[in-house]
């Protein structure tokens, strides 16, 4: 069956070569009874290319059946899959069946492999090498003809060298890898699957479509997907039936997408910083910078008058923009300061300041008190939101957290 056939069938969107090269090895192991195991990070679609497999071999017709490995407690988990006698245990008031016995000549989809303890690993070797296996409390060999799927999110070698998964398990389950590409991998894909959940949503719950404006469709790629598919197609759900506003821009977006991975521009999750640190040294870079972008437009200011002084100008508008100037930069604990222009003094001898501007401005001392202007930032950044301190710690490039710390410390 051809690629664009298979996508068809099973509801697959995107066009990614990594994508495709998974599907290609899904249609070539099908019609075989080898053992594969899918490997592939949480929400990727593991449990897609399992069906696919099961569905495109000549077990179709046989019983399916998906088993979380990692959601069965270790004291039950061979019983689940082995089945038990009577009185085998305490609890055991009767002979149970197990999935191996149930889904015999059928495909059993064993997931988080990985999370299988070694005693559960050696019975599942031996079914694999021999199709046998013994009921917890019997002596009795039972047979069974079982095509073994597995899948696991973690890497199953590094478990191995670890002693927390046995070695020839792994050989004899990794007869053909098969790798479940991430979605940040799959950037050409990502706006795809978004377009096609939203239009699945809309339609279930007949809400107006969704768009994205450029600025939001960025955001949307260049984010990395942690919970990949899946988290996508959540947030999909989401804008679908909390948003009134159907054309959702960047910042809008950025709401959906948890805060602590990352709501700058990040394509990767960042570990391991110092994070306390580096946003109060991001204040302040932030502090100094404006300080000296505002000084130097102050000089130049200065220096336009003093230089043209020749040139018909309105003092009082002059006077008035010195001193919005200096309001703006709003010194914490400097004096009020105001510049008053005269009148130009007409002479003959070309006067190189005919502006008399008054000695107040070269008395004015400014605060270097970092928590003055720590202060001063965070009145600005929570002003400019209306309060909303998750906007403002966006601005400033902190944490929502850090935010709230420092408005109590600083009792804003």
């Amino acid at each position: 069956m051809e690629i664009q056939e298979i996508k068809q069938r099973y509801g697959i969107i995107g066009n990614s070569p990594l994508l495709n090269r998974a599907i290609n090895i899904a249609n070539q192991v099908s019609p075989t009874d080898i053992s594969v195991l899918i490997t592939g990070e949480s929400g990727s679609g593991k449990e897609v290319f399992s069906h696919i497999i099961h569905q495109m071999s000549p077990r179709k017709h046989g019983p399916f059946i998906a088993v979380n490995c990692g959601a069965i407690p270790e004291g039950t988990i061979d019983s689940e899959l082995f089945g038990h006698e009577k009185g085998a245990y305490t609890g055991a008031v009767g002979e149970r069946k197990g999935y191996f016995e149930t889904v015999n000549g059928g495909t059993i989809f064993l997931d988080e492999i990985a999370e299988m303890p070694l005693g559960t690993q050696a019975r599942l070797l031996r079914v694999l090498e021999s199709g046998q296996y013994i009921k917890v409390g019997s002596s009795k060999v039972e047979k069974t003809n079982v095509r073994v799927i597995a899948a696991t999110n973690v890497d199953v070698y590094d478990a191995v060298k670890n002693g927390k998964f046995r070695e020839d398990l792994y050989y004899r389950l990794n007869t053909v890898p098969l790798r479940i590409p991430p979605l940040r991998d799959r950037k050409e894909d990502i706006y795809l699957l978004f377009r096609k959940f939203t239009a699945d949503f809309t339609d279930k719950y007949r809400t107006p479509p969704i768009q994205l404006d450029d600025e939001a469709q960025q955001v949307l790629i260049n984010y990395s997907w942690p919970g990949n598919v899946r988290q996508l197609k959540n947030m999909a759900e989401q804008l679908a039936v909390l948003e009134r506003d159907r054309i959702i821009t960047a910042q809008t977006l950025l709401t959906y997408i948890p805060h602590e991975m990352g709501s700058r521009n990040l394509p990767m999750r960042v570990e391991n910083q110092p994070k306390e640190d580096f946003s109060e040294r991001d204040i302040l870079y932030k502090v100094l910078f404006d300080m000296k972008r505002d000084m130097v437009e102050l000089k130049k200011l200065v220096a336009d008058i003093i230089e043209h002084g020749g040139v018909s100008i309105n003092h009082a508008n002059h006077s008035q923009t010195i001193n919005q100037l200096y309001r703006d930069i709003e010194l914490p604990g400097a004096p009020e300061t105001q510049f008053t222009l005269q009148q130009p003094v007409i002479s003959n001898n070309n006067n190189v300041n005919p502006y008399n501007i008054t000695q107040d401005a070269e008395e004015v001392e400014e605060s270097l008190s970092l928590i003055d202007k720590e202060s001063d930032l965070i009145r600005k950044a929570l002003k400019k939101h209306k309060g909303k301190r998750k906007l403002a710690a966006n601005e400033l490039g902190i944490s929502e957290r850090t935010l709230y710390r420092k408005i109590k410390e600083l009792n804003l």
